[in-house]
């Protein structure tokens, strides 16, 4: 197997790859061509195919297909120059070696992310998560191979779930600096802020917008959740039920990023820290580690409005 991590500049590629993306655009000499996404367990690139009548079979995103072609630089980025492109066959390829995995142990950090669950001291909460990360095998089972974004942050199998937990540290953190945080509430609410996204996105190797994640998104499939599961658990106070939503709703931070309400608790504002944190943190990393730049700088990055540098020292 020929990894899209492998690939140099002047590299002739004969391999199987998922094709992520198709679209068929024009030249200005008005030429139709290919661009392509395609992409194996340890990255994407970038596609052309610029002669579409000689040696390019039909096919379709979300196919495994086998390319020929030459790997280019093109504006700091590696891209491939495709001569040749058919559907792969049944045994040509192994589908576990196209779906991007998280490097750290699944189960471990399940474990680990079920520690929280056991330090949460009102019965009614311990019980609501309990009803998700315990009892509900299905959804355990999802949770641990979904991923936590299309293209972002954690975008790969075991995403949501490392970005579940690396969010359940920070906000233990966060509660041990000030202890005035009800960590009851601020751990039920990271525990359940990102769950909707097993709805709002399809499995892999898709792993793209459904309908429902287009027309309500994972805030308000993660409320629907809720409500569903609180109606199983008697007495359930509704001041309890109301703050864990309001955290979830306003995680985002802003309105323009797509929270209804803006943190209005000190455990809301510790969650939305803790998402950004996380979120920010982890596509910088991925940004560094995916850079083909040979000196310091890797270019300009529209998420951070800036440009971004390795540490060299």
């Amino acid at each position: 197997m020929y990894y899209i991590s492998e690939l140099r500049e002047g590299d002739q590629v004969v391999e199987h790859y998922l094709c992520k993306q198709k679209q068929v655009l024009k030249t200005r000499a008005g030429k139709s061509y290919y661009s392509l996404k395609l992409q194996d367990k340890t990255g994407c690139v970038d596609a052309k195919v610029w002669d579409l009548n000689t040696g390019i079979d039909d096919f379709n995103e979300n196919e495994y297909i086998k390319v020929e072609g030459q790997v280019l630089t093109f504006q700091s980025s590696l891209q491939l120059s495709l001569r040749r492109i058919r559907r792969s066959q049944e045994g040509e390829y192994d589908p576990k070696e196209y779906i991007p995995t998280s490097s750290r142990n699944i189960e471990e950090m399940y474990s680990e992310l079920k520690t929280y669950i056991d330090q949460i001291k009102e019965p009614s909460i311990k019980k609501l998560t309990e009803k998700f990360f315990v009892e509900d095998k299905d959804f355990i089972s999802r949770f641990k191979a979904h991923s936590a974004a299309k293209t972002m942050h954690h975008s790969y199998m075991g995403g949501l779930l490392e970005h579940t937990l690396c969010i359940l540290n920070l906000c233990e953190f966060y509660a041990k600096q000030y202890p005035i945080i009800n960590t009851d509430i601020l751990y039920a609410s990271a525990l359940f802020h990102d769950i909707g996204k097993m709805s709002e996105l399809s499995g892999f190797p898709e792993n793209d917008y459904t309908d429902e994640g287009q027309l309500l998104g994972h805030i308000i499939i993660v409320l629907q959740w809720i409500d569903e599961k609180i109606k199983e658990i008697p007495n359930f106070s509704v001041k309890i039920a109301n703050h864990i939503k309001h955290c979830i709703i306003s995680h985002h931070g802003q309105l323009e990023y797509g929270s209804p309400k803006k943190p209005q608790t000190i455990e809301a504002l510790a969650l939305h820290f803790a998402d950004n944190t996380d979120a920010k943190l982890r596509t910088f990393t991925e940004l560094l580690s995916n850079s083909d730049e040979d000196g310091p700088w890797i270019g300009w990055q529209k998420i951070f409005d800036s440009n971004i540098r390795k540490t060299t020292f």
